[in-house]
C-alpha cells in the first residue's frame, strides 16, 4: 500500500467514520471511498437492541414507578402523622408544646417528610437503567463498526433532531432507534414525520398541552398555543433561519401541530406514551404556510406541511451545509455544497444519496485535517484505536459529561454546535480524561503498536518523537490521545 492510499484511508477514517482501529486501514487502504460507500449497504440495526423496550413501554416503565413513589410517599406521610398525633394524645409532646407550639408543628413536619422520602426511594428508578443500556449498545456500535461511517450518520441526525435526557430520559435512547437510526440512510421526508411525530420529540417541545384557541379543549380549559415545535422545525430541521418564514407562519404552523400529543399512561396502560392525536386539541379549519393553504381537518394537515417543508429548496441548502460542516469543515467549500443540496433536491432528499455525493466529491477530501473533533467523536476514537468493542456506560457518559457534551443532554434544541470556537477551550478537560483512560488501559494498549499497526504509521513525527520519549507507558498514551492526529480529521 503506497503512503498516499495509507494517508486516505487514515482520513477517511477520521473525517467520516469513528477514527481507525486495529486492522482498519489495511482493510479500506485499496478504496477508501469505496469503502465507504459499500459501509451504507450493510444492516444499521443494533444486534441487541431486542433486549431494550420501546419507547412508549420505558415511558409507562418510569411513569408507574414514579406513580407507585408518589403512592408510597403519602402513605408514609399519613403513616407518620397518625404516629404523632397518638403521641401527642399520649402526653409525649408536652415538653415540646411547652418550648413552642411551632417547633413541635416543625419537628412533626420534618419527621413526616423524612418518612415519605425513605418510602419514596426504596422504589428504583428505572429511567437511569434504562438510559445506561441505550448508551452502552449505542456507543459499542461505534466501537465495533469497521468505518463507522453510518454511525457518524446515526450521530449528525440525532444531533440535528435532538431531543433531551434531562426532559425525558426514558425515551432519550428508544426515540434515537425508533426515529432516527430508522431512518438515516432513507428519505429526509420520512425521518422529519419520524422525528416529529415521535412522542419524545412531542415532549421535548412542549407540545403535548398546546391547543388552539378555538379548539374543544382551548375554550373549555382557556388554554393556549405553544410555538415551540413550528419554530423549530422551520428555523431547525427544514429551512434555517432567514429563509423567508415569517411570524405569522410560525403561529399558522403551531395551530396546524395542535392535537400532536401522546397517550397519558395513567389513563392507558397498555398504550400510554404512544403517540396520538387529539382533535379536541386541534385548532379547527384551515391554516396559510409559507402562502399555502392547508384545509385539511386531522393528523393529516400537518403531515402535509411537513411533507413541503421536507421539499423546500432551503431544506436542501440548510441539510447539505450541516452535513459537510459536521463531516468536512467549519466552513465547507461552498461547490461541496452546493453538490450536496443538488443531490438531495434531484433524488427527493434521498440521504443514502447525499452522503454518497458528499464522499464521491474531491472537494470533501482536499480541506486539510483541521477540523476539531466534537468530544464524543474523539472520545470513540480513542478507545478504538485500544481495540477495545466494550465499556462501562456509567465511566463513559461521566466522561461525555465531563467534556461537555452529556449523552443526548443538548442545552438547547439547536443540539451540540459542530465548531472549534464552541469546544476549543474544552480541549484542557479532554487531557484529564486521556491521562484516566490511559492509565486503566496502560496494561493492554502499547502506544508503538497504536502508532504502527493501527495508524500504519501515519502520524506527525513530532507525535512519534513525542511518544518515544515519554517516562511510562501511561504517558506516552496520553501524549497519543492528546495529538492533533487523534483530535482533527
Amino acid at each position: 500500500m503506497s503512503n498516499s492510499a495509507k494517508a486516505e484511508a487514515v482520513l477517511a477514517l477520521h473525517r467520516f467514520g469513528m477514527g481507525p482501529r486495529p486492522g482498519s486501514i489495511a482493510a479500506i487502504g485499496s478504496d477508501p471511498r469505496g469503502a465507504l460507500i459499500a459501509e451504507l449497504d450493510r444492516p444499521l440495526g443494533l444486534s441487541a437492541a431486542a433486549s431494550l423496550p420501546a419507547s412508549a413501554k420505558a415511558y409507562r416503565t418510569v411513569a408507574d414507578a414514579n406513580a407507585r413513589r408518589a403512592a408510597r410517599a403519602k402513605q408514609a406521610q399519613q403513616q407518620a402523622k397518625k404516629q404523632q398525633m397518638a403521641s401527642a394524645a399520649a402526653g409525649d409532646q408536652a415538653e415540646a408544646r411547652r418550648e413552642g407550639q411551632a417547633q413541635g408543628y416543625a419537628q412533626e413536619k420534618d419527621a413526616a417528610e423524612m418518612a415519605a422520602k425513605q418510602a419514596a426511594d426504596a422504589i428504583p428508578d428505572p429511567g437511569r437503567p434504562i438510559y445506561l443500556q441505550e448508551a452502552k449498545l449505542r456507543t459499542e456500535a461505534a466501537l465495533a463498526a469497521d468505518i463507522g461511517f453510518a454511525e457518524r450518520l446515526v450521530w449528525f441526525w440525532s444531533n440535528h433532531f435532538c431531543v433531551s435526557a434531562n426532559k425525558i430520559q426514558s425515551m432519550s435512547g428508544a426515540y434515537e432507534r425508533e426515529a432516527i437510526r430508522a431512518h438515516t440512510l432513507g428519505r429526509f421526508v420520512d425521518l422529519l414525520l419520524a422525528a416529529e411525530g415521535h412522542p419524545a420529540m412531542l415532549f421535548y417541545l412542549d407540545n403535548l398541552a398546546s391547543m388552539g384557541a378555538n379548539s374543544t379543549a382551548g375554550i373549555n380549559r382557556n388554554s393556549g398555543l405553544n410555538e415551540n415545535i413550528a419554530r423549530e422545525i422551520m428555523e431547525l430541521h427544514t429551512l434555517g433561519v432567514r429563509t423567508g418564514y415569517t411570524q405569522d407562519d410560525v403561529i399558522s404552523f403551531a395551530n396546524v401541530m395542535t392535537g400532536w400529543t401522546l397517550v397519558p399512561p395513567g389513563d392507558n396502560p397498555e398504550h400510554g406514551g404512544e403517540f396520538t392525536f387529539n382533535p379536541r386539541l386541534h385548532e379547527p379549519g384551515g391554516q396559510t404556510v409559507l402562502g399555502k393553504r392547508y384545509e385539511q381537518e386531522d393528523v393529516e394537515q400537518g403531515r402535509a406541511v411537513l411533507r413541503d417543508l421536507a421539499a423546500h429548496p432551503a431544506t436542501a441548502t440548510h441539510v447539505a451545509t450541516k452535513l459537510a460542516r459536521h463531516f468536512v469543515a467549519d466552513e465547507p467549500p461552498p461547490a461541496l455544497v452546493e453538490q450536496m443540496a443538488k443531490t438531495f433536491r434531484d433524488t427527493e432528499g434521498d440521504l443514502k444519496q447525499v452522503a454518497i455525493a458528499m464522499v464521491s466529491s474531491d472537494e470533501a477530501w482536499r480541506v486539510p485535517p483541521a477540523k476539531l473533533k466534537r468530544p464524543s467523536e474523539w472520545g470513540v476514537g480513542m478507545v478504538r484505536a485500544t481495540g477495545i468493542t466494550q465499556v462501562d456506560p456509567v465511566l463513559y457518559t461521566g466522561g461525555q459529561q465531563l467534556l461537555g457534551e452529556p449523552l443526548w443532554r443538548p442545552s438547547a434544541p439547536k443540539g451540540y454546535p459542530d465548531d472549534e470556537a464552541s469546544w476549543i477551550d474544552g480541549v484542557g478537560r479532554r487531557l484529564d480524561v486521556a491521562n484516566n483512560f490511559a492509565e486503566r488501559v496502560s496494561g493492554l494498549a502499547d502506544p508503538q503498536a497504536i502508532i504502527e499497526d493501527v495508524f500504519a504509521s501515519e502520524i506527525a513525527a513530532e507525535v512519534k518523537q513525542a511518544v518515544g520519549r515519554a517516562e511510562s507507558r501511561q504517558q506516552a498514551l496520553a501524549l497519543l490521545f492528546m495529538s492533533a492526529d487523534f483530535q482533527r480529521r
